[in-house]
């Protein structure tokens, strides 16, 4: 019998998956970082078919995903197909998101627990919903593999949108609010799906 298995099922046996195609990790922080927002002294605007994007900061991140929906028939769609929940810190732990159950949907991300593993204003600033915005075709592919449990990196802009019949969507620009108009709209120039360190 051959016991030599391709190198792909090596590596999702080292990741590992559930029978739904999540990615699984054994306990511990995956992304230590904080996202990274930087000024911009001088921005153009990028026009993208009928929008006019202004970009409002510099964004790069590394962060586990919590959960991925996919949107086709809503404004916002024609520009941004996917939106990632994402977690960072604490909040890339197993040990941690085990106790918190966490879903989208109408471009929200809600999570809810019976208890906290961790203090609840760390949950709201480890964590975020990310409205993305490719810069490519092949960006757009590479968000097209992303699955729930992955560790991804990304670098791009937050932005504003402005389009037809009054169309405006704006980013927010800090990690801490809550709510309405506290999700992140990024317009992506690289993006890519990583190894955690810890394998």
């Amino acid at each position: 019998m051959n016991k030599l298995l391709p190198l792909g099922i090596l590596v999702a046996l080292a990741i590992g998956f559930t029978h739904k195609g999540e990615r699984e990790h054994k306990p511990g922080v995956l992304a230590a970082g904080l996202p990274v927002q930087k000024p911009i002294i001088r921005s153009e605007s990028i026009l993208l078919d009928t929008y006019r994007i202004t970009p409002l900061a510099g964004f790069q991140i590394k962060a586990r995903v919590l959960s991925k929906e996919n949107y086709r028939f809503d404004a916002s769609s024609e520009l941004s197909k996917t939106d990632l929940a994402l977690g960072w810190g604490r909040m890339s732990d197993s040990a941690v998101l085990d106790n918190i159950s966490i879903s989208q949907s109408g471009r929200w991300y809600r999570w809810r627990t019976s208890h906290f593993p961790i203090p609840r204003k760390e949950i709201e600033s480890s964590s975020g919903n990310m409205h993305l915005i490719p810069s490519t075709d092949q960006i757009q592919d590479a968000i097209d593999d992303v699955v729930k449990g992955d560790l991804v990196s990304f670098n791009g802009y937050l932005v504003e949108v402005k389009g037809a019949n009054s169309f405006t969507w704006k980013s927010s620009l800090s990690r801490t609010d809550t709510g309405a108009r506290s999700c992140e709209v990024v317009y992506v120039t690289s993006f890519q799906i990583t190894t955690p360190t810890s394998l």
